[in-house]
């Protein structure tokens, strides 16, 4: 039995940034990582030549944890164009805001797929989310996006075409019965800032942050499962083959992980599921050079597709085009049918192209993505000081489903054990 000042359960986000800010402030600490690697639910896969995160992912630079805390000049970060391509059989057309994309500003405009209304709308809905700080955001009455979108005027047209398939793929829920607050909170960040991969995959944002918490001093332990704790200060964690003690621990497991570990029920255990399948296309298609997310209108079998390279050419060999198409929900579905209907939906969104050449690279999935955030859930959710005694949690399900939330939580609780050993 060995001891520990401060021990972390998990190499996540949460996790790392918890690491970081204690080693930082001087308090020694070590991270308990079951996988080889850190991490948690943002991993990348090197794979004949292309980069394959775990699902399709993004790192939205406005986030207030990312800018606080991230070196975004390092990461070599490749970004995607504002706006969208609504797509439906025979038809592909632009959505993007005028302001920040002004060469697609006129196309834009004259796109059907949205009314006028609908376009006046978005505009005035950014210049109040502009203006609007995030803890308000969180605050007040709650409903969900379909109901929060028609209550300001939006037409069906606009929820059908754009705000199912286009929200459907941040939330996983193409019905719009998450929380409008997920819907502002989005909205905000992408009009403050942008969607962007890393050059070398999302995996560099864990490593930055674990990186810089080595640097400061803190140990981090992979491939070293935590299987039980027993106590809350001090509290032992046990190992499996041994049993360490810490005087302060944080649990940053995940939500199931972590209600495991602690059997706290406000930890939210209702997941969003989905599926990433990432196929390979021959360099000249025509679609291999469109970097803007393509929208599903005309079904959900894939809800979005983006050809990644066309942003990150480094996510693809030279000569080749990495396209990642999500499909939330359908974890049961088998991978061929999934893959036959990307290949049909693709053809018809581009009849004047040949998929024959469309290859199944993997297919990635994920039954527990996100945890689920219904209206009203973010009030119900566990602090960062749960547990009680010297015991902590840190994950975005104390926050709110997103890699800023995950992040704010392990700030916040790293601060809490902080301010408890000052005491």
């Amino acid at each position: 039995m060995s001891d520990h000042r401060v021990a972390i359960v998990g190499a996540g986000l949460a996790g790392l940034q918890a690491a970081r800010r204690l080693a930082e402030s001087g308090v020694p600490v070590t991270v308990f990582e079951r996988e080889p690697s850190v991490g948690g639910r943002v991993r990348t896969e090197r794979k004949d030549g292309f980069t394959l995160d775990r699902g399709f992912q993004v790192l939205f630079t406005a986030y207030p944890e990312v800018r606080r805390t991230l070196d975004l000049e390092a990461l070599d970060l490749r970004r995607f164009p504002p706006g969208a391509l609504i797509c439906r059989r025979n038809h592909r057309s632009v959505v993007t805001d005028p302001l920040r994309d002004p060469t697609r500003a006129i196309e834009a405009a004259f796109s059907r797929d949205l009314t006028l209304g609908d376009k006046l709308r978005t505009l005035s809905l950014r210049r109040r989310l502009t203006k609007t700080p995030l803890s308000d955001i969180f605050a007040g009455p709650d409903q969900s996006i379909e109901a929060y979108l028609r209550a300001k005027g939006f037409s069906s047209r606009y929820l059908d075409s754009f705000a199912a398939p286009f929200w459907g793929g941040i939330t996983l829920d193409r019905s719009l019965s998450t929380s409008k607050r997920a819907f502002e909170f989005t909205f905000k960040m992408l009009t403050e800032g942008a969607a962007a991969v890393p050059a070398a995959g999302m995996q560099a944002l864990p490593e930055q942050i674990a990186a810089v918490a080595r640097e400061a001093g803190a140990d981090i332990e992979t491939g070293t499962p935590v299987e039980g704790l027993d106590g809350t200060g001090p509290v032992e964690l046990d190992l499996g083959t041994e049993t360490v003690t810490a005087d302060v621990a944080i649990v940053a497991a995940g939500p199931t992980g972590s209600h495991e570990l602690t059997g706290i029920d406000a930890i939210p255990q209702t997941g969003r599921s989905t599926v990433t399948q990432y196929f390979s296309l021959p360099a000249g298609n025509p679609m291999g050079n469109q970097p803007r997310i393509h929208l599903n209108a005309g079904g959900t079998v894939p809800n979005q597709v983006t050809v990644l390279s066309a942003a990150a050419p480094a996510y693809a060999p030279e000569d080749m085009a990495l396209l990642s198409a999500s499909i939330p929900d359908h974890v049961d579905e088998e991978d061929a049918e999934l893959a036959r209907q990307t290949r049909v939906t693709l053809k018809s969104w581009y009849p004047e192209a040949s998929f024959e050449d469309l290859e199944l690279l993997e297919t990635v999935r994920i039954p527990f993505a996100q945890f689920a955030q219904p209206p009203g859930i973010h009030e119900q959710l566990p602090a960062v000081s749960e547990p009680g005694g010297e015991l902590y949690l840190a994950g975005d399900y104390t926050e709110n489903s997103s890699i800023n939330g995950a992040m704010e939580s392990g700030r916040k609780a790293a601060d809490a054990v902080i301010d408890s050993l000052d005491g």
